[in-house]
């Protein structure tokens, strides 16, 4: 019923500006229509994605899951207001996985917004960004669910990532030479993650990022996504970091996870993420790399007495190394490595390596293709686990 109301609320929101506008159709994979007002001072753009998924998982070779699923659909407005210099973005969830996650933090309602922003280019190269959306961290989180290079992000990014959050960016970039290209971030965000409504219970969260591109722009602005499918006819190359510091932190994944609840409220630590990743394309050949660490001031969630709730932060280091190839009729073969070693002193946990091959047919680019990929998971060396999964991505 919410879903309705919500589909309703946006077509009254929209029909009634379609005869006031110049409305045109884009091509395909570029939006389903863009508005421009009469006196062109502002602009939307609005489409529409969706991945259907089916997986099947194996463990220590007997067969243990199968399903289909809605793995994404989602709808994106974006454009300008006023000026060219004032953009917006707004991306809304509406498939079960998108919008899940209700809590009393959340005033107990599914999370459709993704992403809601407004970003404004007050001077030169500067740009300030003011909402909610992705945080400046792991390039692979970073890149679009809708321009991956295999099915899924890799187990690197689910145990690492600082995902979305709502706060303040500053972004600046400059040359250092005619093609030598540096880009700057600062962030300043609630630290709890995306759509949470009642108050902050710990401290803020604070990012910085770097960039260097020593060959200049990527095409397509293709540091950003997977797969090499410009071909750059030069080799290009990334490569970044990001420091993150989540001041009395309340989740056991700095602003993901669990919140680490005591008999007196909840339990604040300072965590801290680092990123390095790196991005490289040329003739169809791309490689992406990244590291992540974890760690926090005191990882074990306690009472007011000292004893242990249970609740641990997740701290640990992650590795993730994946290439593919483009070949001349949009196919690609890739391949992918991750290693996750969270602290077993602390966490229990144990070492993962998962190794995974994919198959990709870009159609349309990532606008309309299909993607398979199977997956071998070794964990600690005496469990295993295989993973098999095809999906099917279309996007206006």
């Amino acid at each position: 019923m919410k879903l309705k109301l919500l589909l309703i609320a946006i077509a009254l929101f929209t029909i009634p500006f379609i005869n006031a506008q110049e409305t045109t159709a884009p091509k395909f994979g570029k939006g389903l229509f863009n508005l421009v007002g009469q006196d062109s001072s502002w602009t939307m753009k609005i489409g529409a994605r969706m991945q259907i998924l089916a997986i099947s998982n194996w463990e220590d070779g007997e067969s243990n899951e199968s399903n289909f699923l809605v793995r994404r659909a989602r709808l994106k407005f974006d454009g300008f207001a006023f000026t060219p210099k004032l953009k917006y973005k707004l991306e809304l969830g509406l498939s079960n996985r998108d919008i899940s996650g209700a809590s009393q933090f959340t005033s107990n309602a599914p999370r459709y917004i993704l992403d809601a922003v407004i970003k404004w280019n007050f001077s030169g190269n500067f740009v300030l960004w003011f909402g909610q959306t992705k945080l400046p961290g792991n390039r692979e989180r970073v890149i679009s669910s809708a321009n991956m290079q295999l099915v899924d992000r890799s187990l690197l990014n689910s145990r690492f990532n600082i995902d979305r959050d709502v706060g303040v960016q500053l972004r600046h970039h400059f040359n250092l030479s005619d093609k030598f290209i540096v880009r700057e971030i600062i962030s300043v965000s609630q630290g709890e993650g995306r759509n949470v409504t009642t108050g902050n219970i710990g401290g803020h969260q604070y990012t910085g990022r770097i960039e260097l591109l020593p060959f200049g722009k990527f095409s397509g602005k293709g540091d950003y996504s997977g797969s090499d499918l410009k071909r750059e006819t030069t080799p290009k190359l990334a490569v970044g970091a990001t420091y993150d510091f989540n001041n009395n932190a309340v989740k056991t994944r700095s602003n993901m996870g669990s919140y680490m609840e005591t008999d007196t409220g909840f339990y604040e630590t300072n965590i801290t993420t680092l990123f390095i990743d790196a991005m490289f394309k040329y003739k169809g050949f791309s490689f992406m790399g990244e590291y992540a660490n974890r760690d926090a001031k005191d990882p074990f969630a306690k009472n007011f007495d000292g004893t242990l709730t249970g609740d641990i932060v997740q701290i640990g280091n992650g590795l993730n190394l994946q290439a593919g190839y483009l070949l001349k009729n949009d196919w690609e073969i890739s391949g992918r490595y991750t290693n996750i070693q969270l602290d077993k002193n602390i966490t229990g946990k144990n070492t993962e390596n998962q190794y995974t091959l994919g198959v990709s047919k870009y159609i349309v680019g990532h606008s309309l293709k299909v993607q398979s990929d199977i997956s071998y998971l070794e964990i600690d060396n005496n469990n295993s686990q295989l993973m098999y999964r095809l999906q099917f991505d279309i996007h206006f």
